[in-house]
């Protein structure tokens, strides 16, 4: 008789590295298996790391941000045919520069993968968690959906409505068994700054949290069913906190010293 397996499934989105691939770590390590997503190759290296930590870890490379990927993505979570109990929808990227400057495709592709694909993906797979009566869902936000972020306008807006999907979500679904949790990581030491041309930025050039550390933080918050969560440093609670009571044309003075490119930059 073949041996029942008793892990949980859980889904990562932008799992290749960064807080995605934290996540997953962390998920492996509590007794799940994964189904991992991201665009680049890297993704089947991440998911045999994950294996070899003791879950069953299924690649999926998709890009997030065209509607087809997320829905090969929701395809390969349905070949699997096994209920999904957590899904940590993780996927963004960033871009850096003064609006009148910065690329309509590269912002519209933004908008498409922070927003767009964490629509689209729990539209795909909440349904049936709730027809379960249980699961876990997990939203990275993040300190800049709660502020204007300018020189990363669009992007502080993409999270801006991550953090409200997710909030509003948690109410909904609170009935069905199922709890929502906004992830909101400070600056973390991840590849986000180069992939968003921040480089000569204040905020890239100054000391970042630890992505595993943030992760530990996110998912632990998850399992304990919290609404929201600041990770992780002093620092980037202190920001949070901020946020909450500073005006908002303070804060968006204050968050144009940190993101604004050196001129020789631009």
């Amino acid at each position: 008789m073949a041996t029942q397996n008793l892990r949980k499934l859980a889904v990562v989105t932008g799992a290749s590295s960064g807080i995605g691939f934290a996540l997953a770590v962390h998920a492996a390590q509590n007794d799940f298996d994964l189904i991992v997503c991201a665009e680049d190759e890297k993704i089947k290296l991440a998911a045999e790391v994950l294996s070899v930590a003791g879950a069953k870890a299924f690649p999926v490379q998709a890009d997030l941000a065209t509607f087809e990927g997320v829905e090969r993505l929701a395809a390969e979570i349905d070949r699997l045919g096994r209920p999904v109990d957590a899904l940590m929808l993780n996927a963004g990227v960033g871009v850096n520069g003064p609006f009148l400057e910065t690329s309509l495709e590269a912002e519209l592709r933004m908008i498409h993968l922070n927003v767009c694909s964490t629509v689209h993906l729990a539209k795909r797979i909440l349904p049936a968690m709730a027809r379960r009566g249980s699961g876990r869902g997990l939203i990275t936000a993040s300190v800049a959906s709660t502020a204007p972020a300018p020189y990363l306008t669009i992007y502080g807006a993409t999270k801006a409505f991550d953090l409200s999907f997710a909030e509003g979500l948690r109410t909904e679904l609170e009935p069905h068994g199922i709890t929502v949790t906004a992830l909101q990581p400070g600056a973390t030491d991840t590849d986000f700054f180069d992939r968003a041309a921040m480089q000569t930025t204040k905020v890239a050039q100054g000391k970042k949290d630890d992505p595993m550390e943030v992760a530990r933080v996110g998912f632990e918050a998850m399992m304990a069913g919290k609404d929201s969560v600041i990770a992780s440093s002093l620092k980037s609670k202190l920001v949070g906190v901020l946020n909450e009571v500073l005006p908002e044309p303070t804060k968006a003075k204050m968050q144009a010293k940190q993101n604004e490119p050196e001129p020789k930059h631009r």
